[in-house]
């Protein structure tokens, strides 16, 4: 009965949470999606509500009604197993269901979640599938900072989510490295709480001794890495990145841009000048892996960052700049801050691949991790988009290389 009280509480300030970061919105900012990789906020309201429908309702309980016999097609995201559905890059396309509809929804499907929990004809299994569908929304409200921001920046007129507190700049510490000793160490999840598969399966990794930055790349550091025009020298780049370089034509981290003759850029507060204190952010794998041959270091292993933030950073503070701090935006820390939870993602220097004991699980829900193992860069630490209890230290994100809409930034190891 606690645990069920518990899940029940749990689900209930989930939903709350969403519906109040798209509270600021206007009707007209939830429907466009300017590239692929964006999805407007109506469809991710509908869609982390289709996936509790589909998975506990639908699945469970054999009295559901389904709200709209439509939004299996319309809400579905990647999930073979269930159906055809829009295409990812159609998402902007629906004007319909209209917005009063999908919040009709998501009041719906509260509901008889609710009433399902409260008659208890359910067993652990289900449990776990509704924990995965929290953490499921956790993620779209990363999403949803992320995705709008893009949205907002797109338009014309460029207009504030929110006001951006610029008090809180700090000039960081100096940039130094943390030796870690050679040894093996234990990586992956290893609890009876919950997580996702692709952490799951603690395991002994061999490292050589290293060293790692004791905080990210400011603006100012990166900003040196361009006037040394190293976006022009073929030498720091891969061979993959070069030509990303000169096809989308970069030159600068995503949302920079040149006013008066200084550097400017987006923030969820809008524009305003660069702040150099700043950890740099929507940099690509590509940006990161070059500005780290440029300085004459290198990305760290995920299994290193790991290891690290074992050793320098075991906890998650009230300090550290998640989502629930609500700065939307990295923010420069002094002192010991070494900055390895929160403010950005960090890229790592390894590829997306399962842990020795990783299996996918049967049905649909197999397909929530294990089909993306391919052709994607891991990212540690989260950002100041993440919700604080949706993050552990395993936490393994992912990203095509070229991708730069998230919160994502750049340590340096040696």
């Amino acid at each position: 009965m606690e645990l069920t009280t518990n899940i029940a509480q749990k689900y209930s300030e989930v939903r709350k949470k969403t519906m109040e970061l798209v509270s600021p919105l206007m009707p007209e900012d939830f429907i466009p999606q300017p590239i692929i990789d964006v999805s407007p906020p109506k469809w991710n309201l509908g869609h982390t509500t289709w996936f509790f429908e589909t998975f506990i309702l639908k699945a469970h309980n054999p009295n559901y009604k389904v709200f709209d016999t439509n939004f299996n097609f319309v809400f579905n995201s990647y999930y073979e197993t269930i159906g055809e559905r829009v295409l990812r890059d159609q998402r902007g396309n629906l004007s319909r269901p209209e917005l009063k509809k999908v919040f009709a929804y998501r009041e719906y499907v509260d509901k008889h979640i609710k009433s399902f929990l409260s008659e208890g004809n359910y067993d652990e299994d289900v449990l776990n599938l509704l924990e995965l569908g929290i953490n499921h929304e956790q993620q779209h409200q990363e999403l949803f900072i992320t995705d709008f921001k893009y949205i907002l920046y797109s338009n014309p007129l460029k207009p504030a989510y929110t006001q951006i507190n610029k008090d809180l700049s700090k000039p960081p510490s100096s940039l130094n490295f943390n030796e870690i000793d050679e040894d093996v160490y234990p990586i992956g999840y290893n609890g009876p709480n919950f997580h996702f598969d692709n952490e799951e399966g603690e395991h002994k990794v061999y490292l050589q001794e290293f060293s790692i930055a004791n905080r990210l790349i400011t603006n100012a550091e990166y900003l040196e890495f361009m006037k040394a025009g190293a976006y022009d020298k073929f030498n720091f780049w891969l061979a993959e990145g070069w030509d990303w370089l000169h096809k989308n034509n970069i030159q600068s981290p995503e949302y920079w841009f040149i006013k008066n003759g200084e550097w400017h850029y987006y923030t969820l507060g809008g524009c305003m000048p660069v702040d150099m204190n700043e950890p740099v952010t929507h940099v690509s794998f590509y940006e990161a892996d070059a500005f780290a041959r440029w300085s004459g270091n290198r990305l760290a292993t995920e299994f290193e960052w790991e290891v690290a933030c074992r050793h320098f950073a075991n906890e998650i503070k009230p300090e550290n700049n998640f989502l629930d701090a609500q700065h939307f935006h990295p923010i420069a820390q002094e002192n010991n801050a070494n900055q390895l939870l929160g403010d950005t993602w960090e890229w790592t220097n390894s590829a997306y691949l399962p842990y020795p004991k990783f299996k996918i699980a049967e049905g649909a829900v197999g397909e929530y991790n294990g089909k993306f193992m391919v052709n994607q860069m891991v990212l540690r630490g989260g950002s100041c988009a993440t919700p604080a209890n949706h993050f552990r230290i395993t936490y393994r994100n992912f990203f095509h290389p070229d991708k730069r809409w998230q919160f994502t930034g750049i340590r340096l190891a040696k």
